[in-house]
């Protein structure tokens, strides 16, 4: 199953501090742009993608150009400013998602940055049958009993801007009714997330799941610049270029694979080498016998009076 991270409560108050550190990613990456050009390439089919809370599709004109230039049909939104999960916005969204999939004959996949990934979620839970895929950005995608746990400054935005309830006026919204708890959504959900966001914490931007549909994928950097963040874009095409009806989970390979390795030292090892859910069961129950058959072979095999005296001898 598909586990969310452990981390609790709020954002560490380090990472809230240096947070501003999403203009660093912001100008390296077109230092990394040669090396993004090698990310995988995709199939041209449609993929929507959704702004955070008060950004509007500007915020997204890095991801859009890089998905463009790996060969997909991007979308923005069309609504404006993100100034909420409003029910108007919810609707509209879920409208778009069937119109696009209704032109182009082909599904849709919705990347969401932030709180655009709630709404990506939504429009998933509602519109399934038009939707490939999932892919959230550092987004508040998990509801606890106790309330959200993103930072104060937040919530006051949240509060003055969206809803005097603040962030806390989702837990009861009948629209995000079915988004609490482990997800049943039937398609595939990645959620890529940072343990160093200063905004989101990692347990609200990750996922309880179906591991042969669900993932979470942790990245280093900062709330804000995970739009812009190179090594998130790679597995953003990367989740993208997955076949349809044929999704695997996240496995680092080659160059890219021993940098996330170096990246994110000490999770790299959870990553399995071969994901269960596409290998055979036969080989599973096999191997293990194999094993077990040679090591028995080996002490029950006699040994000559030639090797008796060699041992004697080493002695």
């Amino acid at each position: 199953m598909a586990k969310r991270a452990s981390h609790v409560g709020k954002p560490k108050l380090l990472y809230q501090l240096i947070e501003p550190r999403a203009v660093l990613e912001m100008y390296a990456l077109p230092w990394l742009l040669p090396v993004l050009l090698h990310a995988p390439r995709g199939d041209g089919h449609p993929v929507l993608l959704l702004p955070g809370f008060m950004a509007d599709e500007g915020t997204l004109i890095a991801l859009k150009l890089f998905l463009e230039s790996r060969g997909y049909d991007v979308h923005t939104w069309g609504f404006g400013r993100n100034v909420g999960f409003t029910s108007r916005h919810a609707t509209a969204l879920e409208q778009k998602i069937r119109y696009m999939h209704h032109t182009s004959g082909r599904k849709v996949s919705v990347v969401g940055w932030s709180l655009g990934g709630l709404f990506a979620m939504y429009g998933a839970h509602e519109a399934p049958e038009c939707v490939r895929s999932v892919i959230t950005l550092g987004s508040p995608v998990s509801f606890d009993p106790g309330g959200s746990q993103s930072t104060p400054l937040v919530k006051a935005l949240y509060r003055l801007i969206a809803h005097p309830m603040g962030t806390a006026a989702h837990v009861p919204h009948l629209r995000a009714k079915n988004l609490r708890g482990p997800k049943a959504i039937p398609v595939p959900i990645s959620c890529i997330y940072s343990l160093g966001d200063g905004v989101v914490p990692p347990q609200e931007a990750t996922i309880d799941g179906n591991p042969a549909l669900h993932e979470n994928i942790r990245v280093p950097g900062s709330h804000l610049g995970l739009g812009f963040n190179a090594l998130a874009l790679w597995i953003v095409a990367d989740r993208l270029a997955q076949p349809e009806g044929r999704w695997r989970p996240y496995e680092p390979s080659g160059v890219t694979g021993r940098l996330y390795r170096l990246a994110t030292a000490g999770f790299a090892s959870a990553w399995p080498a071969s994901p269960p859910e596409v290998a055979h069961a036969g080989e599973r129950a096999q191997a293990p016998r194999t094993a077990g058959t040679n090591r028995g072979r080996i002490a029950r095999k006699p040994r000559g009076r030639a090797s008796a005296r060699g041992t004697t001898s080493a002695r």
